[in-house]
């Protein structure tokens, strides 16, 4: 009697954990979610930040040719915020520049200012899936790539691209994009962005960013030192190389206007 006591305790508490640990079980949506919002809650904790770059084009046949730039950001609230990119560097592309502003859950806004022309461009729904001024990179891809404009599966957790293991999630885009969805590689120790596989609507691999050198900044931020986007179909490719970070120097919102952009200088 004592042993049929025991048995039907021990299969009752049995059922018991395995009910529990189904009610707290992720879905794979959910656990992409997860990491996806916590690798961008840990990227975040300043006001504003500026650094300088060089952008490296390469053709297929290796020819390349360098730029140099300023970069600035601004935090404007929940999941809003603004970028300014300034060439400053060879002479033609001297003061073009990019003003992005990214708003919660709808579309972002984007101009493009010439200044051989003195004029202020507005850079469309579909012509955010264009080259960004003859690069590998597209205008979309130089927005802040928030949670909410996704939606998040987690595929595995595998290998990342240079070491380490690495959380791989696939995100949808849910707002205008050129893309039918991204495949994103997070390592397992820091969260931080390792590698993104870009997919054109048609659902072939488009493009492949490669991101590494990372450094923390005021023993708080990861900054990436080195961007690598890589065509497929054409075999061109663009670096970014950036540096000299500068946190909370107290940038104004009034300078990433689209009236300022006529006073670059």
């Amino acid at each position: 009697m004592t042993l049929i006591r025991r048995s039907f305790l021990a299969a009752t508490l049995g059922l018991a954990v395995l009910a529990t640990g189904m009610a707290h079980a992720e879905t794979a949506e959910q656990r992409g979610l997860r990491l996806a919002t916590e690798a961008s809650d840990r990227t975040g904790g300043y006001q504003d930040i500026s650094s300088s770059g060089e952008m490296i084009l390469k053709t297929s046949s290796g020819q390349s040719a360098t730029r140099r730039f300023d970069s600035s950001w601004i935090s404007t609230g929940t999941d809003a915020s603004r970028t300014l990119l300034v060439f400053r560097w060879p002479g033609d592309i001297r003061n073009t520049a990019l003003l992005t502003h990214v708003y919660a859950g709808k579309n972002d806004d984007q101009w493009l200012f010439l200044p051989a022309m003195e004029r202020v461009r507005r850079i469309s729904g579909s012509g955010r899936s264009g080259s960004f001024v003859g690069s590998e990179f597209a205008y979309e891809d130089m927005v802040d790539q928030e949670v909410d404009k996704f939606s998040h599966t987690w595929v595995a957790d595998e290998r990342c691209p240079a070491s380490g293991t690495c959380h791989v999630i696939d995100r949808v885009p849910t707002t205008n994009s050129g893309y039918s969805r991204q495949r994103i590689w997070l390592d397992a120790a820091e969260l931080r962005l390792q590698q993104v596989q870009f997919f054109d609507r048609r659902g072939a691999h488009l493009k492949t960013l490669s991101i590494s050198g990372y450094r923390k900044y005021n023993n708080r931020f990861w900054r990436a030192s080195q961007m690598n986007m890589v065509n497929h179909l054409t075999g061109a490719s663009t670096q970014l190389m950036w540096g000299d970070y500068q946190f909370n120097q107290g940038l104004s919102a009034s300078e990433f206007t689209t009236n300022a952009l006529k006073r670059i200088r």
